[in-house]
Order: structure tokens, then C-alpha cells, then sequence
């Protein structure tokens, strides 16, 4: 039978509860158990694929096609494996479910009412994602107190009177603040966390204590007193330098042996942190450091940036960096600055590498076609993700192919060289306002050309890709992902985005010099662009999909080690 984790927050959100569902996923892997984690979000949005950057994050893409939340990023970094979108619960797609059925009369006439029918549908999706694995995490987003969060806490608690409390625990994160006018650690806000989840008939087995120093004593044991648990499970979890130690301080807590021993487990293996322990000294006390200039739309909310923005790229360049021993330095500049010629060298002259990641919309896209140019001409290493390989394709189209005005028709629809263009198919499902979950999204299978750097930076990920490929050549709703492409020399990468490589200007461009070492062939033959590379250059590279989503600490995504190692030799 399946045992369950609950992970709910308290006091404020943000606190670290995904890092946290992360971290003890991790420690419980270790352990020896076969671990998922599920993610749920009480939005009514269906998914996060229509929400704006400062609105939850960064969106982050299955292999499946799901657009969900980042924190299932964390669980993969973490865990190291592929997780689906079912993972990911909506309150948008619970409701959206029930109506459905109600419309179809699947319910035979009863009345439809919010209990017990969503809290149903949420447990039924529990059970679901949990299958095949012996212990399940799921973290309810949000904080307690939320009005949306009240039928995912009344699923959790039909889940324990189903399944008897031995096979549920319930963990909360909750943060314990220093106001600087007193210089003292408060449980105050925990203690009314607590008050607050027992309304919902449910009583934390463990407190994690999110703060800016470990918590002491006396404090642990006010806490005792009110929540009425052990003082050994009110956790500390400090602020560190990397989520990654986060792990290795729960273990020094004896937190996956005190969560076994309340789930009636015993522990399959002891668990050995000792070369994630070296990976996170290296990334806290590299012994080389280089500057990367990441060149984006400037991302804000209010009088805040959100760096969320592009988590998963800086977490890739941090596990590059790991594998290399060298820290990355990442300072974000602002396109639209770029966009005055006479600030470019001056900006960039500093820095080793040059980054432009995924992106929509014309909103600095001069600019960053700048720093392109620059890094091409001054031997910048160089590294472009979808959008910016769409940029570096452009700029080099303008520059060095001489078609003057060549353009994206996502930014210039009359554009007289439209070397980026938006396929037929995607036409059809915009003039339908249909914007959700209708991109190139999820794992599509890559053929590349061998020779190139590309092929050798990928060397290792084919072999590991190989039995994945297999699996979706048997699996004929999943066709798609590979359509006619070769798999004898292949891999898979992750994609969302609606605008490819314009077939009618490969050739062209390919003549002056520039690569395709990669790419994808629908069913219907049309031939998709998936890497570039420009031969002869320290390091200029490009990418139509995410590698950054396929990234993990130890298994560092090909591009970004090659990134950084070039960088590391550029110094």
C-alpha cells in the first residue's frame, strides 16, 4: 500500500514548502523507497500556461506536454526523474471534471454539491498519481487559512479515514519571523498555523521551522506545548547558501528516519549523501568563478524583480558550474538597455559568457539581437534558448545572409524575411482563441548530425534517451513525439513554443556558415530546426527546446556544461 505525505504551509507563502517536498523525496529515495511527489494548486486556472511570469513563477513543461507549476522542477532536480502532468492538480481541473460529468449525467441525477464530489475527484487524482510508487508527497499550495485550500485539506483527511493514520503524515512548513525591533525568533504565527489546520481536523506530525537561524530550545519546545507533538519533530530548517544542503540538514535532523518510523517503515538502505554533499561544497566553495550576462526582458512586480522568472536556467548554469567546480556568476541585464548600440560593448565587455533564454513578445527584442551580435563578432561563448535561438537565426540571417529586415512574424507580421514563422497548424488553433495547452510542448525526439559539437556534448544523454525513445515508438498516442524523425542518433528535449525555424531560409543560411545539428521531422514530413551551432566560434549554440527542464544536480544539461566550460577556458 501506498503511504502518503502531506506538506501544507503556514504563516506565508513562499516559505520553501517545495524545496522541502523536494528534500524529503530526496532523503526518502535515499532510503531505498520508490518516492513520487504531486503538486497541487488551488487557482481555478487549468494549468499555468496561460499566467504571466510575476503572476506564479516560471511554467514549467513535462515530458507529457503538461504546463505546470515550478515546483515540480524542484521534485525532478531533486529526484532525478521525469515526472508526468498528472501530477499536478488544479482546482480548475477538479471543478472542470465534476461539471463535466454533471453535463454528461454520469452522476444519475443526484444532487452535484462540493461535498462530497470535489474532494472525491481530488483523492481519486491522489491515488492515481501515486500508483506504482510506495510513498507519495503531495504538496498543497497555498497557505492554511486559504478558502481555496479547504476542500484539498478535506481530501487529505477522507484519504486518512480510508487508509488509517498509519499510512498518513502530515508535515507543516511554516516560517518563524525576528522582528529586528525585537531580536527575537516568534512562534507566534506558527502556534495560529496550528490552531488553524486543526479546524480542518488535521494535527501536524512534524513542524518544519523555516527562519534566518537555526532554531533553538526554547522556542522548539513552545512549540511542543501548542501543536502537543514531540519536540524531536519541530525541524529546523535555516536559511543556507544553496537548496541543495537543504537535504543534508534534514538528514542531520534524522528527519527520513523519524517520518519512517511514524509510517511504520523501516528504511530499505542506509542512505549515502556523500556525493550530493561534494556537489553542494562544490557549488557553495567552488575553486574558479566566471560572469554570465543572462539578457532578458526585465521581469518586476511592483518595486520587486522576480528571479523565479527563469529559475530552471539558473539552476542549470549552478549545476554546470558543480560538474566543473566553477561558480556562475549570473547578472541580468535588461534588453531594452542593449538596444542603443553605443551601451553594448560597454555592457557586456565583462563578461565571459552571454545568455538569451526563452521568452514572447517584441518587448527588447532589439537589444538582445545586439548582444547577439556581439557575442558572434567578439567570440563571446554563447548560449540561446527557443526564443533566443530564434534571435541568433535572425541576426545571423541580417548580418551575415544580408537579407536585410528579417524578422520574426511574431513581432513584425509583414516582416519581407520571415526566417522565424509560426507552422500552419499553430494558425489554425489561434484563430480559434484556443491559447491553452495548444504550443509544441513536452519531450519531441531530436535527430542530430553527427560530427558536430552539439552531437558530442549529447554523446552520453543518447545512450540514456535510447530506451525512452523506444517506449514512445510503442506507444502510438505518443507517436507524434518522434513523427518521422531518425532514432538511430537521437535525443529528447523538452519544447513550448508555437514559432519554428522558417524551412524555406535553412538553406540559405546554412551556406554562410551557420548549422543545424539537430532536428525534429513531423508526421506530415515538415522538417523542424532543434539545435544550431556556428562552426569555427569558441562557443555559439542554440537550442528550439528547454534543456534547462531536463537539468539535476550530478547530471548537468549538455548545453549549459558546455556553456560554462567554455567560459571557464574563455577567462
Amino acid at each position: 500500500m501506498t503511504k502518503y505525505i502531506f506538506v501544507a504551509g503556514g504563516v506565508i507563502s513562499g516559505v520553501g514548502k517545495g524545496v522541502t517536498t523536494a528534500s524529503i523525496a530526496k532523503l526518502l529515495q535515499a532510503c531505498g523507497f520508490k518516492v513520487t511527489a504531486i503538486k497541487i494548486d488551488p487557482y481555478l486556472n487549468y494549468d499555468a500556461g496561460t499566467l504571466r511570469p510575476t503572476e506564479h513563477g516560471e511554467v514549467w513543461v513535462t515530458d507529457d506536454g503538461g504546463e505546470i507549476d515550478q515546483d515540480l522542477g524542484n521534485y525532478e532536480r531533486f529526484l532525478g526523474i521525469d515526472l508526468p502532468k498528472k501530477n499536478c492538480l488544479t482546482s480548475g481541473q477538479i471543478y472542470k471534471t465534476v461539471i463535466d460529468r454533471e453535463r454528461k449525467g454520469e452522476y444519475l441525477g443526484e444532487t452535484v454539491q462540493f461535498i462530497p464530489h470535489i474532494p472525491e475527484e481530488i483523492k481519486k487524482r491522489i491515488i492515481e498519481a501515486s500508483k506504482g510508487y510506495e510513498i507519495a508527497i503531495i504538496e498543497i499550495g497555498g497557505t492554511i487559512g486559504d478558502f481555496e485550500n479547504i476542500p484539498f485539506l478535506f481530501a487529505a483527511k477522507r484519504l486518512e479515514r480510508d487508509l488509517g493514520k498509519e499510512n498518513i503524515i502530515y508535515v507543516l512548513v511554516t516560517y518563524l519571523p525576528i522582528p529586528s525591533h525585537m531580536g527575537e525568533m516568534k512562534t507566534k504565527p506558527t502556534q495560529q498555523a496550528i490552531r488553524m489546520l486543526s479546524e480542518s481536523g488535521i494535527f501536524p506530525d512534524f513542524i518544519v521551522c523555516r527562519s534566518k537561524m537555526h532554531v533553538d530550545a526554547v522556542r522548539k519546545k513552545k512549540i511542543e506545548t501548542y501543536a502537543n507533538i514531540k519536540s524531536e519533530h519541530v525541524i529546523s530548517e535555516p536559511d543556507i547558501d544553496t537548496i541543495y544542503r537543504i537535504p543534508l540538514d534534514l538528514a542531520a535532523e534524522k528527519l527520513p528516519e523519524k517520518i519512517l518510523a511514524e509510517l511504520e517503515l523501516e528504511p530499505k538502505k542506509s542512505p549515502d549523501l556523500s556525493q550530493w554533499a561534494e556537489l553542494v561544497d562544490r557549488v557553495a566553495n567552488p575553486k574558479k568563478a566566471v560572469r554570465v550576462a543572462m539578457v532578458g526582458k526585465y521581469v518586476a512586480t511592483g518595486d520587486f524583480s522576480l528571479s523565479d522568472s527563469y529559475i530552471s536556467v539558473n539552476e542549470s548554469l549552478k549545476h554546470a558550474g558543480a560538474a566543473l567546480n566553477c561558480k556562475v556568476q549570473i547578472d541580468w541585464i535588461d534588453a531594452k538597455k542593449l538596444e542603443d548600440k553605443a551601451n553594448v560593448a560597454k555592457m557586456l565587455k565583462d563578461f565571459e559568457g552571454i545568455i538569451v533564454p526563452g521568452g514572447f513578445g517584441a518587448s527588447g527584442v532589439e537589444g538582445k539581437i545586439n548582444a547577439i551580435q556581439y557575442a558572434r563578432e567578439h567570440k563571446v561563448p554563447y548560449l540561446g534558448l527557443c526564443y533566443g535561438m530564434q534571435l541568433a537565426v535572425i541576426e545571423f540571417a541580417r548580418n551575415i545572409c544580408g537579407l536585410a529586415g528579417a524578422n520574426t512574424t511574431e513581432n513584425e507580421k509583414d516582416t519581407p524575411h520571415p526566417v522565424i514563422d509560426m507552422l500552419e497548424s499553430q494558425r489554425e488553433i489561434l484563430k480559434q482563441s484556443d491559447f491553452g495547452g495548444t504550443m509544441r510542448l513536452g519531450a519531441y525526439v531530436a535527430a542530430l548530425r553527427k560530427g558536430t559539437l552539439i552531437a558530442d556534448l549529447y554523446k552520453d544523454r543518447m545512450k540514456e534517451d535510447a530506451p525512452k525513445i523506444a517506449a514512445l515508438e510503442k506507444d502510438p498516442a505518443q507517436k507524434f513525439r518522434i513523427g518521422k524523425t531518425p532514432t538511430d542518433f537521437a535525443v529528447i528535449e523538452r519544447h513550448r513554443h508555437r514559432y519554428e525555424v522558417n524551412p524555406q531560409y535553412i538553406e540559405q543560411i546554412e551556406a554562410k556558415g551557420m548549422l543545424f545539428s539537430g532536428h525534429h521531422v513531423k508526421l506530415d514530413g515538415t522538417k523542424l530546426m532543434e539545435f544550431m551551432e556556428l562552426p569555427g566560434h569558441p562557443y555559439f549554440t542554440g537550442t528550439q527546446a528547454h534543456p534547462e527542464f531536463k537539468s539535476g544536480l550530478g547530471r548537468p544539461a549538455p548545453l549549459f556544461y558546455g556553456f560554462v566550460k567554455a567560459c571557464c577556458e574563455s577567462k
